[in-house]
C-alpha cells in the first residue's frame, strides 16, 4: 500500500464538526498500515480543557484493540489533504508500543518520508 491510498483513506474520514461547545473532532485524520497489512484510521479529538487526542492516537488505538502493535507506515492530514507530522507526544507514543515502530515510515509532507528514529533521536528511556 503507498503512501497516496493511505493519505486517500484519511482524506475520507475528515470531517470537522463541532460536537459541544468545548468539543471539536474531525480536523485531522490518521491512518497506518500494520506489518500484517492492516490499516486503521482515526479522527482527532479536541475537547477542553486538554482532554483530546490526535487522530494518530485513536488509528493506534482501533490497531491495538485488534491485537497488533507494529506500524509499517503512518500519516495524518486535515483539510484539504494538508499533510502533518505527528506531534512529540505521538512519536513518542508510537515508540512506546512497540519499540520496533522506530522503523515506522512516516509522510510529512507530500514528497518527504522519514523513519520515526530520524525524528525521535533522543527518546524519554
Amino acid at each position: 500500500m503507498t503512501f497516496e491510498q493511505l493519505k486517500e483513506m484519511a482524506l475520507e474520514k475528515v470531517n470537522p464538526r463541532q460536537l459541544t461547545d468545548y468539543c471539536h473532532v474531525g480536523l485531522v485524520s490518521s491512518a497506518l498500515l500494520t506489518e500484517k497489512g492492516h490499516v486503521y484510521v482515526g479522527v482527532n479529538i479536541d475537547a477542553s480543557p486538554g482532554m483530546g487526542f490526535c487522530a494518530e492516537h485513536s488509528a493506534i488505538a482501533q490497531m491495538i484493540a485488534n491485537g497488533e502493535s507494529r506500524i509499517q507506515k503512518i500519516v495524518a492530514v486535515s483539510v484539504g489533504g494538508k499533510v502533518y507530522p505527528p506531534c512529540g507526544r505521538c512519536r513518542e507514543f508510537i515508540y512506546r508500543i512497540n519499540y520496533d515502530n522506530l522503523d515506522t515510515e512516516i509522510l510529512v509532507d507530500d514528497n518527504k518520508v522519514v523513519k520515526l528514529s530520524e525524528i525521535l533521536p533522543y527518546r524519554y528511556d
